[in-house]
């Protein structure tokens, strides 16, 4: 634990570190200028977290409000999006429901993103007999349709949204691990790794000092293109009454109590459908650019 400790000390205080790190934000900056769609994708993403952090300001309507005299209204000037079948602002439950979007995105990705991080380079790190048990753990975790395990552990655990967090966690972090994996084999057999080995750098060391921060980016970039499979997954549990619970303003459950009137009122399930679209394609926009700012490998020609 100490020599971990002062591994993590060693890189903060590294010389320099916060030159390199102003330096690649600005040449990341530069790059990102030069992409008018990944810019795009991050104004879509930074407009949900300004409308997430300020819902209550923003939002005509209490969210949960019912007024059944104003029933299935269809969008107008009074109700930009519409009413549903309780005489709710669908507007306003869209802007409400965006913060349990970012919620579930920002707790699944943290326990996501260290959990297969740590299991891919201790794999791809040490390998044999450690790397045959947490791949062969990771296969089992695989061989499973993600939303199909995701709903069963749903089900187990009890409808709500932290039990989906738990579940899409549970199912999300695998391809997080291989990458990893993949990552760590072509790291460890670096120069500079066998530079710090013949130095006498510990196994410890030389693994969160000079190869865990060599995949970080590779799982960044993961990371952000699976935001948009989580924001479907929480959706698809939500819709099946397996995520957060009603009177909740959840985008998948507003299309689950919309589908019923899909005919004659369309605006009930197909506003929430549009948020969900537009998000899902933000993110995936936003990853795909991250993925060639940060890989050159990756850079369109």
């Amino acid at each position: 634990m100490s020599d971990a400790i002062r591994t993590a000390s060693e890189m903060l205080q590294s010389p320099g570190l916060t030159e390199r790190m102003l330096s690649a934000l600005r040449r990341a900056a530069g790059k990102l200028a030069e992409e008018p769609l990944g810019l795009a994708g991050f104004a879509i993403i930074g407009l949900l977290l300004l409308v997430a952090a300020f819902a209550p300001l923003i939002a005509p309507y209490d969210p949960t409000a019912q007024s059944l005299s104003n029933a299935l209204q269809p969008p107008s000037l009074a109700h930009l999006a519409g009413t549903d079948e309780f005489g709710r602002d669908i507007f306003s439950r869209l802007l409400y429901g965006s913060r349990i979007t970012i919620q579930t995105i920002f707790f699944v990705s943290i326990i996501v993103g260290p959990i297969g991080l740590v299991i891919g380079v201790v794999s791809g790190f040490f390998g044999g007999r450690t790397d045959a048990i947490l791949m062969r753990a990771t296969d089992i975790v695989l061989s499973f349709p993600s939303l199909i395990l995701a709903l069963a552990f749903a089900a187990a655990l009890g409808a709500s949204l932290s039990t989906a967090i738990i579940a899409i966690s549970l199912t999300a972090w695998p391809p997080i691990a291989r990458l990893a994996r993949a990552e760590a084999l072509v790291v460890r057999n670096a120069d500079y790794v066998a530079a710090a080995r013949l130095y006498g750098a510990s196994r410890l060391r030389v693994l969160f000092l000079y190869i865990a921060p060599m995949c970080i980016p590779s799982v960044i970039v993961r990371l952000t293109l699976n935001m948009a499979g989580i924001i479907l997954t929480a959706a698809s549990l939500g819709f099946l009454g397996l995520g957060a619970q009603p009177p909740a303003p959840e985008w998948g459950a507003m299309i689950s109590s919309g589908r019923k009137f899909m005919l004659d009122f369309w605006w009930v399930a197909v506003m929430p459908g549009i948020a969900i679209l537009l998000t899902s394609l933000a993110f995936n926009i936003v990853g795909d650019t991250l993925r060639d700012i940060m890989d050159p490998r990756h850079a369109r020609s």
